[in-house]
């Protein structure tokens, strides 16, 4: 695990983008495509951002896949991870390769898994809740299932996460269940770059970096075991581990 720590959120995303635009155009120097998964939610708002405007890209060769979607929410609604992603990152980079949307069915999940098993994935923005879940592998996660994606129950502290970042009005609204890319899954990317940002994160942050042990308690600390994680945190997300 490398840990990069940057002023703030906005240095945070530009940072994390630039290193995410260099393994993209490595792939594509090197075998004419990239393929990448991104995450959603407040904390990647500023990487997206920033990788929209890193320049160079030939983004007619990159296949993205994205890590999840609530069951039964339709992609008009303001918390859909497809809006989400088709308005922040795919409307802004123009025509992709190919477009990988999780559309929260379980019908979905077969397709998904054909695709995404052809080959690798060449980097994964992968970001940490505030209960320490990756994609929604809330705790405790299961690492054992070797599926690509599945239909995940969504704790708690995961669902006031949602409604405090303002996608749902009520933790009452915001659904039950959701399709998820697998821990397993997630550790098959060839890079995972983690950007973590923000005060509310900085428990996650502390949890996940002094674990010392893997632990599906703290998902996140499940990274630690690949051999290419990097992860982005700015001062307030990092105050737990600089202490």
């Amino acid at each position: 695990m490398e840990i990069r720590i940057c002023t703030d959120r906005v240095a945070l995303g530009k940072s994390a983008a630039a290193y995410t635009a260099q393994v993209i155009k490595n792939c594509i120097a090197e075998k004419g495509y990239a393929r990448i998964a991104l995450s959603t939610g407040a904390s990647q708002f500023d990487t997206i951002s920033a990788l929209t405007q890193e320049s160079g890209i030939k983004w007619d060769c990159v296949e993205m896949f994205h890590l999840d979607e609530y069951v039964g929410l339709p992609i008009t609604h303001v918390a859909s991870f497809r809006k989400y992603l088709q308005e922040r990152f795919v409307d802004k980079v123009g025509p992709l390769k190919a477009v990988h949307f999780v559309d929260g069915t379980a019908e979905g999940i077969a397709k998904l898994t054909e695709e995404i098993r052809k080959e690798p994935i060449d980097i994964g923005l992968i970001g940490i809740g505030e209960n320490g879940h990756i994609a929604f592998n809330d705790p405790p996660a299961n690492f054992d299932t070797k599926e690509a994606y599945m239909i995940v129950n969504l704790d708690d502290r995961c669902k006031q996460q949602q409604m405090g970042e303002g996608w749902f009005a009520t933790i009452d609204d915001v659904p039950k269940q959701a399709v998820s890319m697998t821990a397993y899954q997630i550790m098959l990317c060839k890079e995972i770059v983690s950007c973590v940002p923000y005060a509310v994160k900085a428990e996650a942050v502390k949890n996940t970096v002094k674990a010392t042990e893997t632990t599906n308690m703290i998902p996140a600390t499940l990274l630690k075991e690949h051999p290419n994680f990097i992860l982005y945190v700015d001062m307030d997300s990092a105050a737990g581990i600089l202490a």
